[in-house]
């Protein structure tokens, strides 16, 4: 039986196995990247309740999220010494998220050396669900949730029902709430994921994240920050901000120019 011969040349054939071999890993970059925005949107700044004691703790306190498991007697011996981050019952919200390789490191209420009480921010980050009824706790800690197995395919749900033995995500989300109440050209952008003018720090990092780099300076007394998204020779996006609002947003292509929307003069 003759062959049917092949109408690439073994050159041809090799550069195709390349490609093929290094696509996935392409895919797998753009996965995690997202991945890391959506932990990021789904977990930072959002409420919950303590369903166990948890102490002051510089060292994060450890919890196994596959199983649940963490040390509670070992948590209150830190108590005695640290005093409480928060008792059951208490309101806490997680300020700051590290991801990591297969562990995921939440800030609560500001850490446990905050210089004032984590719950007097809650109106200048958009609101949340303090009410009558609610108990701020009284300071904050560091709590690391482990996956032995990496976090390929976790998601920030998963991650609070994971948590479910010490901390009550279990209520609608500042972030959803807050959204809800944005002016419509606001939540637009969000949704697109795109910053416009008129955004304040908070709205911007919903719709886009944290940038790549930050920038501050000072013009006529004025204190200005340049935010930065994208790396050449893709989009690159350039985000001024003032007293925290965003009053330039500058698109550009490998440095190559784009378009610029300033704020309107006031009358």
């Amino acid at each position: 039986m003759k062959h049917r011969r092949s109408g690439f040349t073994p050159r041809a054939i090799a550069v195709l196995a390349l490609c093929a071999a290094t696509l996935p890993a392409q895919q797998t970059r753009k996965q995690i990247e997202a991945q890391r925005i959506e932990l990021l949107r789904g977990l930072d700044a959002e409420y919950a309740t303590a369903q166990t004691f948890l102490p002051r703790s510089k060292k994060p306190l450890e919890f196994e999220a596959t199983t649940g498991n963490f040390n509670k007697q070992g948590w209150e011996e830190i108590g005695k010494e640290s005093g409480p981050a928060a008792r059951k019952g208490d309101l806490v919200q997680v300020t700051k998220v590290t991801i990591e390789k297969e562990t995921l490191i939440l800030e609560i209420n500001n850490g446990p050396n905050a210089g004032r009480h984590w719950y007097d921010q809650v109106s200048v980050n958009g609101g949340g669900p303090i009410t009558d009824t609610s108990t701020p706790a009284p300071g904050g800690t560091n709590l690391a949730v482990h996956y032995p197995g990496g976090l390929a395919g976790v998601t920030s749900e998963d991650v609070k029902k994971a948590l479910l033995p010490v901390l009550n995500f279990n209520q609608r989300s500042s972030t959803e709430s807050y959204f809800d109440n944005l002016p419509p050209d606001i939540k637009a952008a969000i949704q697109d994921k795109k910053p416009i003018v008129g955004m304040t720090r908070d709205q911007l990092l919903l719709a886009m994240g944290p940038p790549v780099r930050k920038s501050r300076e000072s013009v006529d007394g004025v204190d200005l920050e340049d935010w930065v998204y994208g790396n050449p020779p893709g989009k690159v996006v350039f985000v001024t901000l003032k007293n925290q609002k965003v009053i330039k947003v500058n698109e550009a292509y490998a440095n190559l120019g784009g378009s610029v929307a300033d704020t309107p003069h006031a009358p």
